[in-house]
């Protein structure tokens, strides 16, 4: 991990850190962070009315050239980064020189040296673990962030949740180096026995709930599973926290909607087949692993609890079973197999039909390039599509480049919920320099015609 990324650092870090854009401007850098940002920021919220994050510690899992650290550093008093980079490290203390309350240091891929137990209030993590290798040193990693958390401390990190088997990162190729080659990157052989410090370990969410249960955790939130951008969020809690007595029934519905739209009506299936149901009197020791569903008499796992504000509802999301009727249901509460709740209505209806929609036509490397293709391989993702596997759907799209049918294509199913479809497509020899028009079809459906620039 220390070599190849200190390689990285060297010929591009910014690149293969936010990979938009090869010889990216600090400003390009910087502004890849923003959705990452209000991610993490969102979280900042449990910690409660009135609570100053200037008083606060604040720890990062691979802080890379500081793009986060930068901005985090003007919301908490101390931040402390770690990366196993060397040359990362140096990067980042280069772009914190104006932070003196921000930190960057080496360790050892797997640990948090010299940070004090009970020592940190907020510990973060993004496009970090989707590049380790083995799985044992990621567990390490959160043992170690459970170790140096305070209690009532928060953390929100990020895995690679795509199931197993199914689709491959975003960002260049899963190689263990580079080298320079006419002025460009290129893939530089590896052998089939090194580790990928790339294409890392996944991670089911069931496999960090139970961490979260067995490391004592109250897990918070399991968000955008079976992505590559699972996200976890969880408190640190006194210990035997659970053990406490499940309160009687008093929690009540107030209201269920769309998670998506706030409307009184949630869709059957499909993407937006998600309920946000509001609760009074929700017990503080609520979590994921504690708390179900009951929609209809089928039990479901939430996947988001939040009490920002005690006077107010709190809100709990869920994703509908399967085969949930339409029509209006009785939905309830139980913890600990406890009912908390009476039943509350909500108002299910039948999900619209699928509408494949062309999200972007990109460089397949350089995702900020837009329509100009750099590196001779164009990336199109298209949303809703109705194919239940990455072979039918490669048996099904067509693309052509003025006309002439295009047929080296790699096909990645990026988010099975959202059912959106990557593909990679390498431009044959003899494409010449200069404008094209790019036809896509799935099935009887054209899109729009794209106008690229092929730049080499």
């Amino acid at each position: 991990m220390r070599r190849d990324w200190d390689e990285r650092a060297r010929l591009d870090a910014r690149f293969f850190v936010a990979f938009g854009r090869r010889e990216q401007t600090r400003e390009e850098f910087l502004a890849t962070a923003r959705e990452v940002l209000v991610a993490i920021e969102e979280e900042f919220r449990r910690f409660g009315e009135g609570v100053d994050l200037k008083k606060l510690t604040a720890l990062e899992i691979g802080c890379g050239p500081g793009r986060l650290m930068l901005p985090l550093s003007e919301r908490f008093g101390r931040l402390i980064g770690f990366d196993v980079s060397g040359g990362m490290v140096e990067l980042a203390r280069e772009n914190l020189l104006g932070a003196p309350n921000a930190d960057a240091r080496r360790n050892n891929g797997s640990d948090l040296p010299a940070v004090d137990d009970e020592s940190i209030d907020f510990c973060y993590s993004y496009a970090v673990f989707q590049h380790i290798p083995d799985k044992e040193v990621v567990w390490n990693y959160l043992r170690e962030t459970v170790r140096v958390l305070k209690t009532g401390g928060f953390l929100k990190l990020q895995f690679n949740g795509l199931p197993s088997g199914q689709g491959a990162i975003e960002g260049p190729p899963p190689v263990t180096g580079w080298s320079r080659r006419s002025g460009s990157m290129a893939v530089r052989p590896v052998s089939s026995s090194a580790p990928d410090t790339w294409s890392g370990v996944r991670f089911r969410a069931e496999e960090l709930a139970e961490f979260a249960e067995q490391a004592d955790l109250q897990l918070l939130a399991l968000d955008r599973f079976d992505t590559q951008y699972l996200w976890m969020t969880a408190r640190k809690r006194e210990a035997g926290w659970r053990s406490s007595p499940v309160p009687p029934a008093k929690a009540r519905i107030v209201r269920v909607t769309d998670t998506f739209t706030a409307d009184a009506v949630v869709a059957q299936s499909g993407r937006y087949a998600s309920a946000s149901v509001w609760v009074m009197g929700l017990s503080d020791d609520a979590d994921l692993n504690r708390l179900r569903v009951v929609i209809d008499g089928q039990p479901a796992a939430p996947c988001f609890i939040g009490n920002d504000v005690p006077k107010n509802p709190a809100q709990v999301n869920v994703y509908l079973p399967p085969g949930v009727r339409a029509g209006v249901v009785p939905v309830r509460l139980t913890m600990d197999g406890r009912t908390i709740s009476a039943d509350a209505p909500m108002r299910v209806i039948p999900a619209g039909p699928l509408v494949p929609r062309l999200l972007s036509v990109t460089d397949s490397v350089n995702l900020l390039s837009e329509a100009s293709i750099e590196s001779r391989a164009i990336k199109v993702k298209i949303e809703e599509v109705p194919c239940e596997s990455e072979d039918e759907f490669a048996a099904r799209v067509d693309v052509r480049l003025d006309d002439v049918p295009l047929t080296k294509l790699t096909v990645h199913c990026l988010d099975p919920l959202s059912r959106i479809f990557g593909l990679d497509v390498d431009l044959p020899e003899g494409v010449a320099c200069g404008p094209r028009r790019l036809v896509v079809t799935l099935g009887r459906r054209t899109f729009v015609d794209q106008m690229i620039q092929v730049a080499s």
